[in-house]
């Protein structure tokens, strides 16, 4: 068949499926017209006639399955379609992207992937809606002039600036810009700055340009502000009516040494063999209306956001550190859950009551671990009032950690660092964050309250906004249980499933092991991400079948439409409060997908802003030598994360100069050719810091001393932590120890955990 165009198209037709390259060459006259069949193939394509595919493939358009998915682009250029109507992901080359910017909405191709299993590749076809508007870069003037290298690398992307649209930004000023023309075929994508931040070294512009980047509304408009400061400073005799009067009872908050506004406040007493709990809320929705323009900042927020040195609210301070803050000493309204459980932690019952408290004491964790674990006489009598009580508090919630362990409820006990701020906004150290008694305490009698709420009012039968997280993803868990067998531990899958209660037993054997934080890290990435949810599906990490957030109403909106609802089921009988009800539960399923977005957003900025700081401390220590191990190995080297500094870095092959090295990717290991010297992960590694690149976020490392550098390729190092996407690249995969949120704990530190997020881990020295 001659060489054309039209001749190319009938032969697609014909076929009616993807044709490898080498197929088309065969059919139009072998390797004379390899160029020529090439050249033609890129112009089609360029004019969307065909469809180029991985593998050196091509299609028609028309002719073949597509998936319409948002796409995440990885920092080192490749991405994955994710289907809006579930499915497998669909890995996309980035030489396929086809000017697709991470979290467009695409129309892909897919086809099997040569990797074998439901695993698929594919093409970008055409971009459908653009995710990004605005973005955030460093301005560079060059001898072609000028361009913003933008801060966020999964956009993979220059932005040419004509001089007409580069306002009063000098050469290495940090600047926002809007996108005025998108990169097609082989142009460049264009912008216009519309905001100059300033000199990127200094810490407020770091900030600032965060808060850009990911879009977070951090200023309240006038109406909100407004509304704020027409709400009274005091409870008035008006807002006591029809509440329950918990004054004059001993009840404390406990939160970190530097939160600033108190959610939850905690009352006990002993009956006999029993124990009564009183769980008090903040009623922010006494003051937060439905509607309101307060309500809708707030929904548009979401979450409150909690950096390194400073927390941008979702409420005003007026209202967050104010009226509805749990103060010591001051009337405040709430809504209390009071629970009744025996000695083996089970609730004999339970009730839910709008309420008025004065807290009689604003503890710390530190202050209450000094006097529930050190007994530490001073502080007890000076908190003589309540040290009883806490001691009480202590008892129960041990039981019902013992109780939540025993039902399967997993407990990631893992390190998280603590970021030090020095007057200057600098970092200034990197610790590890205490994790004590006091916390779990805390944790407990959360945990207990919004699993007490969510049982109520579906028992009720009514629509209702859940916490939820789904059970782990089939491969990856298969992918652990290859990984933790070569350390002798079973771990059975049924169906392609694994009860909770089986994670924790093994989490249990691993305790006080070598391997144990590894296999903690591994098994924490095998899990889903919990979210919102309209529909019960049960929370797997908590092992609960019932659950929601009810305890932080000033910093989680839907915990704010929980007590809604809450408060509108307390009183059903009156056609008043038939119509709460009704728009407390309206667009549930809305509200829950928003909201899970929101968390979304909220965590990747915290995650960014830390990682940045720990940038700006490592700087300050190139040349320097620290032990750590290492968490990660791939074809091009291996990643070693520091003992004390929650810090990773590679150390590239290249910097291995006393032998060749294979990369044995099940024994997830480097192999000598020649010496037969191991890199295998989990192994204890000391190195010198080489370079650090804030604007990557990447730090080189070189090695010293390998501690099992005489091990066999067989051997077995005590240490151990995968991170397992097969469809992923090696060359552009890191293994990092960022934990996804599974709310194991759910009244612990972000990123993890679900409490006073970041307000517990972060310390600016004074």
């Amino acid at each position: 068949m001659n060489l054309s165009k039209k001749n190319i198209l009938a032969f697609f037709k014909q076929q009616g499926r993807a044709v490898p390259f080498t197929d088309l060459l065969r059919e139009f006259g072998g390797r004379h017209v390899k160029r020529d069949l090439k050249n033609m193939l890129d112009d089609m394509a360029d004019d969307g006639k065909v469809v180029r595919l991985r593998g050196n493939s091509y299609a028609q358009p028309g002719k073949m399955a597509t998936t319409r998915g948002r796409i995440s682009v990885h920092r080192d250029g490749y991405g994955f379609v994710t289907p809006e109507g579930g499915g497998e992901d669909i890995f996309i080359p980035s030489k396929l992207l086809k000017g697709a910017l991470h979290g467009d909405l695409v129309e892909a191709s897919s086809a099997p992937s040569r990797m074998g299993g439901n695993k698929l590749d594919g093409s970008v076809l055409n971009v459908i809606e653009r995710a990004t508007g605005r973005v955030v870069g460093r301005y560079e003037e060059t001898r072609r002039g000028a361009v913003i290298i933008l801060d966020d690398q999964r956009l993979n992307l220059v932005l040419t600036v004509p001089e007409k649209s580069r306002g009063r930004a000098e050469d290495g000023h940090q600047v926002v810009a809007e996108i005025t023309s998108y990169p097609v075929g082989g142009r460049p994508a264009e912008g216009k700055i519309v905001e100059v931040l300033g000199w990127p070294d200094d810490p407020e512009v770091e900030v600032q340009s965060v808060i850009r980047r990911f879009d977070l509304p951090h200023l309240f408009g006038a109406d909100v502000l407004k509304e704020a400061d027409a709400i009274a400073e005091t409870v008035s005799r008006d807002d006591l009516k029809g509440r329950v009067d918990l004054r004059t009872m001993a009840t404390v908050t406990i939160d970190g040494e530097t939160a600033r506004d108190f959610d939850d406040a905690v009352s006990l007493r002993r009956e006999g063999n029993n124990f009564r709990l009183w769980v008090s809320i903040a009623d922010v929705s006494h003051y937060v209306k439905k509607d309101s323009p307060l309500d809708r900042e707030a929904y548009l927020r979401g979450t409150s956001v909690y950096f390194p040195d400073r927390c941008i609210p979702m409420l005003p301070e007026r209202l967050s550190n104010g009226i509805c803050s749990l103060n010591p000493n001051v009337d405040r309204l709430t809504m209390t859950a009071e629970m009744l459980f025996d000695r083996s932690g089970a609730m004999l019952e339970s009730t839910f009551y709008p309420s008025v408290i004065k807290s009689a004491a604003r503890l710390t964790y530190t202050i209450v671990k000094q006097i529930i674990v050190d007994g530490e006489r001073e502080l007890t009598d000076k908190f003589r009032p309540v040290s009883p009580m806490l001691a009480d508090m202590k008892e129960l919630a041990l039981i019902l950690m013992a109780m939540r362990k025993q039902r399967g409820s997993i407990d990631f006990d893992l390190p998280e660092p603590e970021i030090i701020i020095g007057l200057t906004g600098q970092t200034e150290g990197i610790v590890r964050a205490e994790r004590n008694l006091a916390h779990q305490l805390i944790e407990e009698f959360m945990l207990a309250a919004n699993e007490a709420v969510a049982h109520y009012i579906t028992a009720k039968g009514i629509p209702f906004l859940y916490r939820v997280h789904e059970n782990p993803d089939p491969a990856k868990l298969h992918i652990f249980q290859e990984f933790v067998f070569g350390f002798g531990y079973e771990f059975s899958l049924v169906e392609d499933k694994v009860k909770p209660a089986q994670i924790q037993r093994l989490l249990t054997q691993a305790d006080g092991r070598p391997e144990e934080r590894m296999i903690n890290y591994s098994l924490l990435r095998c899990m889903k991400q919990a979210r919102y949810a309209a529909e019960n599906v049960g929370h797997f990490g908590l092992a609960s079948d019932c659950y929601c957030h009810f305890t932080s109403p000033i910093r989680r909106y839907p915990d704010l439409v929980v007590h809604r609802i809450l408060k509108a089921s307390l009183d059903s009988t009156t056609k008043q409060a038939a119509r709460k009800l009704a728009i407390a539960t309206e667009r549930l399923g809305e509200v829950a997908e928003h909201t899970s977005k929101r968390e979304r957003v909220a965590m990747e900025a915290e995650r960014d802003v830390v990682e940045m700081k720990k940038m700006q401390y490592m700087q300050k220590h190139v040349g320097e030598q620290f032990d750590g191990y290492i968490t990660g190995v791939t074809a091009f080297g291996f990643f070693v994360e520091l003992e004390t500094l929650f810090v990773e870095g590679l150390v590239h092959i290249s910097t291995l100069n006393d032998d060749l090295y294979s990369h044995a990717e099940k024994q997830h290991s480097l192999i000598g050719r020649r010496t037969g010297t191991v890199y295998r992960i989990g192994d204890a590694a000391r190195v010198t810091v080489a370079s650090v690149s804030p604007a990557t976020r990447r730090i080189e490392f070189v090695l010293v001393v390998h501690a099992n550098s005489s091990l066999s390729s067989t051997s077995n190092p005590a240490k151990s932590v995968i991170e397992e996407y097969p469809r992923i690249p090696l060359r552009g995969k890191r293994l990092t120890g960022v934990q996804p949120r599974v709310e194991s704990k759910e009244h612990n530190n972000r990123p993890q955990n679900d409490k006073k997020s970041g307000k517990g881990n972060v310390r600016r020295k004074r």
